[in-house]
This record gives C-alpha cells, structure tokens and sequence, in this order.
C-alpha cells in the first residue's frame, strides 16, 4: 500500500507534470499511511519499516524471533508493490520513485537520519506510551511521512524507510547512493526511540506489545507505528 500508492504518486507526477507537485505527492504517502494503520494496526502492529522494528526489537517491544519475518515481509511488499508499478509503468518513469538524492551524499544521510529519528520518536510516544490516546496518534505518525516528502522529498526523496526505497531501486535497477537509505533510517530509527525513552524516564508507561482488539475495544489502530 506504501510503496504503491506513494510511488505511484511520485511517477504520476513525472509522467504528468505539475499534476500533484511536492505538496500532493506528500499528501498521497499520508492518506495512504494512514488508511494502511487503520486497517492493519491492529493485526500487526503496522510496522511496514525495518527501521521501526529494529528499533522496537532493541527496545524489548519485538521478540527476537518476530523481527526477521517483520524484515522480510516488508522487504516482500516494497519489491512487489514496485513490480506492480513497473507494469503499469514498463519505462520506469521517475526510476519508479526510487529515492536518489539531489544534494551531497553527506547532507542527504544527515537529513534520513534525522526525519527518520523524529519519526521514530513519535512512533514510540504513540505505540508504547499507554498515555498516548486516541485517533490524533495515528495521523501524527502519517502526518511525520507527509510532511517529510513534501518538505524534503524534492532532495532526498525522504524514505525513512529502507525497504521503501529497496523496492523501486531493485525493480528499476537505481542503485546510485543507495547506502544512505540503508544506513540514514537503519541508525536514525534507534536513535528516535532511545531518544524517547530517555525524555519519558523509566518504563511505567510501556507496553509490551501491539494490543489487542479486545484490549483496546476496537482502538487499537491508533496505537501502532509505521
């Protein structure tokens, strides 16, 4: 849905200039992240990051045996959402979103890493801080990815998201500095959330795991991450 709906929207813009702009491909990764952690939080926890898991896992929030199926899938995804799009698309237009910086290699890590650490932080507050209530937790999560690709998409692509970018780059053959979107989010995301951890003090307000529907009586959705 991620990769689909946002990347789609990165070729669609290049194919028909001027049809979304910055603003709308942004707007198109927030709707399409929030309707994905509205339909499946409350199944998986609605990770759909390596970052994030990994970050969960050194955190005690993911068992180690869950981590490598969660990296997995959503490698799986990313791939053949771009497949999807590479036959709707067979030119490869816009490398079918994959993300390639447009400024020094240095700048571009340093920006990855810090969108991903600010996503990451508000992941943690919203997913395992019972504290954390309601609706408005699941659009602040979606709101971090949108605001990211509108303000830094034209530069880096804003990814976030390792298994993202994977996707595009294997199907469109587009590796040129693809490390930065390995090493920015995969470094970035455990900064985020120790980060939180730090802010919050203690853990009397963690939980363990994803909750239930039962637990949260249908408003599990919002407390998930991305």
């Amino acid at each position: 849905m991620l990769v689909f709906g946002g990347c789609g929207a990165i070729v669609t813009n290049a194919t028909h200039p001027a049809a979304l702009g910055a603003v709308g491909v942004g707007l198109a990764f927030f709707l399409v992240l929030l309707a994905a952690i509205a339909s499946l939080g409350h199944i998986s926890g609605a990770h759909f990051n390596p970052g994030v898991s990994l970050s969960f896992f050194l955190t005690r929030h993911l068992p180690r045996h869950d981590l490598a199926t969660y990296v997995g899938a959503q490698f799986i995804g990313a791939t053949g959402a771009a497949l999807v799009l590479a036959e709707v698309w067979p030119s490869h237009p816009a490398n079918l979103g994959a993300t390639v910086p447009t400024i020094a290699s240095a700048r571009a890590l340093l920006v990855e890493l810090v969108l991903t650490a600010v996503l990451m932080f508000v992941i943690m507050s919203v997913a395992t801080d019972t504290r954390a209530v309601g609706a408005p937790a699941a659009l602040a999560i979606a709101a971090v990815v949108g605001v990211s690709a509108i303000a830094f998409g034209p530069i880096t692509g804003a990814s976030l998201n390792t298994a993202r970018s994977f996707g595009p780059a294997l199907v469109a053959g587009q590796w040129q500095s693809f490390w930065i979107y390995i090493v920015g989010p995969l470094l970035g995301a455990p900064i985020g959330a120790l980060t939180y951890q730090l802010i919050r003090g203690g853990r009397p307000h963690t939980r363990s795991a994803p909750p239930t529907a039962e637990e949260t009586d249908g408003d599990s959705a919002v407390r998930v991450s991305a």
